[in-house]
């Protein structure tokens, strides 16, 4: 494991089975994917950003699972989910959407398809 991830998850290594389900599903879907450890987040680029992973609160502390990972993506339009905590425009046509995590069984297919799209969507971006 890259010893810039594991600082990332200093003091949240019990998160750290989520990121690296994420990671090994993005790996495996997925390429050329290079992995960025920033200090708030870990962000996976193809062309440009397409997802991250992070700590961002997305939901309410008293609805949150005690461990947890917010996964980011941005598409051209808003995707309409229960699973999707936060959706923002950040950009005209340039959708944000936060999805928390809890367990890696939500790394899923749906979770996965938004995630290619969005990946798709980013190298289209010139």
């Amino acid at each position: 494991m890259n010893p810039d991830i594991l600082c990332f998850f200093e003091g949240r290594r019990d998160a750290l089975p989520l990121y690296e389900r994420l990671e090994q599903a993005l790996l495996a879907e997925l390429e050329p994917v290079e992995i960025r450890v920033q200090k708030t987040q870990i962000s996976f680029y193809n062309h440009r950003m397409f997802a991250c992973a992070s700590f961002l609160p997305a939901r309410r502390k008293k609805d949150r699972p005690e461990t947890w990972l917010t996964v980011t993506f941005g598409l051209d339009y808003p995707v309409r989910s229960p699973r999707i905590d936060v959706v923002t425009e950040a950009q005209p046509n340039r959708w944000t959407h936060h999805v928390l995590i809890g367990r890696p069984e939500e790394i899923d297919e749906e979770l996965m398809a938004w995630i290619k799209e969005a990946a798709e969507f980013s190298a289209a971006k010139s």
